[in-house]
């Protein structure tokens, strides 16, 4: 397994740009299933979700091809079954979003439960009751769930937690039924915003995405588009903190500042400079950080995603900063990594308190999941000495070239491969 390994105490500065939202991608691409012609998606990020993604559709029977690096066409039409790669799939959240797309297009479908990321129980039940309300009948069995309907008819959906998953599954499986289906406490995020457009442009007609009433007027066909994805805010958001935790001084490009509000404003408070324009941000820092409570919400709230890079800032900070995880139960996981580091973070339950230290130390570490192995990389960019981040693969899973660009901002991280790493321990 391949790891990383960063020599600390590099300040960045320069410019990095932004690739496509893996959030998005990861809903777009299963939603090619309902088309019947080619979709040609630009912006597509090279990471390893899309890649796994890509590889389910492709043993499907779906024709697909890279135009260039970011640019995908897929021709889904070609596609016979409504059964998805139990192996493929079960390795990726995103996987639950082929259940409504197939169900959409064959009226059945048979896919994994989803893997991923593993801080928590993904409940399904809100994509399952969704589903339900659209005339479906579903069993889980042997890790599978199998969701079929004879007709899919229109109809209310209350969703009783705001769910991203659960919204974009329903948006998915409701375009081509019969009537119209209203989504009431809808998720507002970017990429549900991104996937209703992108189904708008195959023919859908979907509006409100963005609010927290969604309503889809079902079509007969989807045809083909030509769409490009949004700019990943994680991504951004984590290149900004980035910038904070080591005293930089780095234009994040290819943004859409809006969807990075939440971030800004507590970068702002905690004392970093932020300067907006058209299509990115500057992000400074100078002198000490402030300590800040931070409470994670649904879009327009601050990000769950972004939660373990901010706890790396805080830990940095001058005096007692509070983090209430308020979406998933057990994302803490990755605080007993940054204690090697010499992080005094303490948490109890959804609560966690960081008392702030005057610095970070190198320690050898482990990526528990995509987004705490982000916050492992910036702790090790900050810290004294060399930083040894095992587990990788969870980091690639969301972040495109990040080696590459990190040290295109002044960063020194190295690529160990485990073959050469053997043959040094073996001389």
């Amino acid at each position: 397994m391949d790891k990383f390994v960063i020599k600390g105490g590099n300040r960045l500065s320069g410019e990095v740009n932004i690739s496509g939202a893996k959030n998005a991608a990861i809903a777009i691409i299963p939603a090619t299933i309902l088309s019947d012609g080619i979709c040609r998606i630009e912006n597509v990020p090279q990471i390893s979700d899309v890649t796994s993604i890509t590889r389910i559709l492709y043993d499907m029977g779906a024709k697909i091809r890279w135009a260039n690096k970011s640019t995908l066409e897929i021709d889904s039409s070609s596609i016979k079954t409504y059964v998805a790669s139990e192996e493929l799939a079960r390795h990726m959240r995103g996987s639950y979003y082929l259940l409504g797309a197939l169900l959409g297009r064959f009226h059945h479908a048979v896919v994994t439960m989803p893997g991923g990321c593993d801080f928590g129980v993904r409940p399904i039940d809100q994509h399952l009751k969704g589903f339900a309300a659209l005339g479906a009948k579903y069993r889980l069995e042997g890790g599978m769930v199998d969701v079929s309907a004879d007709r899919l008819v229109g109809n209310n959906i209350y969703l009783d937690v705001v769910s991203v998953g659960a919204t974009a599954n329903i948006i998915l499986s409701a375009v081509k039924a019969e009537g119209v289906t209203v989504i009431e406490n809808a998720a507002k995020e970017p990429h549900i915003v991104d996937l209703a457009n992108f189904l708008n442009s195959m023919g859908a007609d979907i509006r409100g995405a963005g609010t927290d009433v969604i309503k889809i007027y079902g079509v007969q066909h989807l045809g083909g588009t030509t769409y490009s994805i949004i700019p990943d805010p994680i991504e951004a958001g984590t290149y900004m903190v980035a910038a904070a935790a080591t005293k930089g001084d780095v234009l994040v490009k290819n943004v859409i500042p809006k969807h990075l509000e939440s971030i800004s404003a507590k970068l702002e408070e905690m004392g970093v400079q932020i300067d907006e324009f058209d299509d990115s941000i500057r992000v400074r820092r100078d002198g000490r950080l402030n300590k800040c409570n931070i409470k994670t919400m649904p879009h327009p709230g601050f990000p769950t995603d972004m939660q373990p890079q901010m706890a790396v800032l805080l830990s940095l900070a001058e005096g007692t900063s509070i983090i209430n995880e308020s979406v998933w139960d057990n994302r803490f996981r990755y605080v007993e990594e940054l204690k090697r580091m010499g992080a005094q973070i303490s948490v109890d339950g959804k609560l966690a308190v960081v008392e702030g230290v005057e610095h970070l130390d190198a320690a050898p570490v482990k990526a528990t999941d995509l987004r705490a192995g982000a916050a492992l990389v910036i702790a090790a960019l900050c810290a004294h000495g060399t930083t040894q981040i095992e587990n990788i693969r969870q980091i690639e899973r969301g972040y495109e070239n990040i080696e590459s660009k990190l040290n295109q901002l002044g960063a020194d991280i190295k690529r160990i491969h485990k073959a050469e790493e053997e043959t040094a321990q073996a001389i």
